[in-house]
């Protein structure tokens, strides 16, 4: 039990698209959209975290409008670079995380202190927006969930 976080990216497939319609063919030979059924869309866990509760608050306060519960959100490429900012400027000056990036209490969400953990988190997390944003085009779309 715990959080369990994840950024997801949705991709629409065209039919008339050549590259889509490829990416729906491969799917479908290997059995899945037989019996007259299209792949219509082609959805990829982008990240994922594990009771990194300070992201979390993150996405809840500038994606979800405060409320947490459990839905999926969309988040444009926009928000992403945001909370991007926000992470290197903790990395920068360690003493703004608390106002920048606080951590969350919850049901299950580990740990509130500020220590490598969460530095940990962070810094992965800059791993994880700089791959998604530099390997995805605005063709996919970005959705965060959470459970716990």
């Amino acid at each position: 039990m715990g959080l369990d976080m994840y950024l997801n990216a949705k991709r629409y497939l065209w039919k008339t698209q050549e590259e889509d319609g490829d990416i729906a063919q491969k799917i479908s030979d290997i059995g899945i959209g037989n019996g007259g059924m299209r792949v219509k869309e082609i959805t990829c866990e982008a990240m994922y975290w594990r009771k990194a509760n300070a992201i979390h608050y993150w996405f809840v306060q500038n994606v979800q409008s405060g409320v947490d519960d459990c839905r999926e959100y969309y988040v444009t490429r926009k928000q992403l670079e945001s909370l991007l900012g926000v992470c290197n400027e903790v990395l920068s000056d360690f003493r703004k995380a608390d106002d920048l990036l606080p951590p969350a209490e919850g049901f299950f969400f580990g740990s509130t202190k500020i220590d490598d953990w969460y530095f940990d988190d962070i810094k992965s997390t800059i791993g994880m927006i700089e791959r998604l944003l530099k390997n995805t085009s605005d063709e996919w779309e970005l959705y965060y969930a959470s459970s716990w």
